[in-house]
């Protein structure tokens, strides 16, 4: 597998950006803006109300299939 420019514009782009430099490594730059604590409290909350939805879920499930259950009319079918 090559590394590199396959065709003439990606060679021109390379030829272009060959001697840019690009210094972004500042102390703010290495410094997270979002706490972990409230990124972990954030998908524990997301993940309790997707658990409670999965209940709710399968609780109608339930209803709906006895409600459907209950209400049917079987016929018998002649043989």
């Amino acid at each position: 597998m090559a590394i590199g420019a396959r065709d003439f514009i990606d060679r021109l782009l390379v030829e272009k950006y060959a001697q840019e430099k690009v210094d972004n490594h500042s102390d703010d730059a290495l410094v997270s803006r979002i706490d972990a604590d409230d990124i972990m409290s954030t998908m524990n909350k997301f993940a309790n109300n997707y658990r409670g939805f999965l209940d709710i879920s399968a609780k109608v499930n339930i209803s709906c299939y006895a409600v459907n259950a209950r209400n049917a009319k079987y016929q018998s079918i002649p043989v």
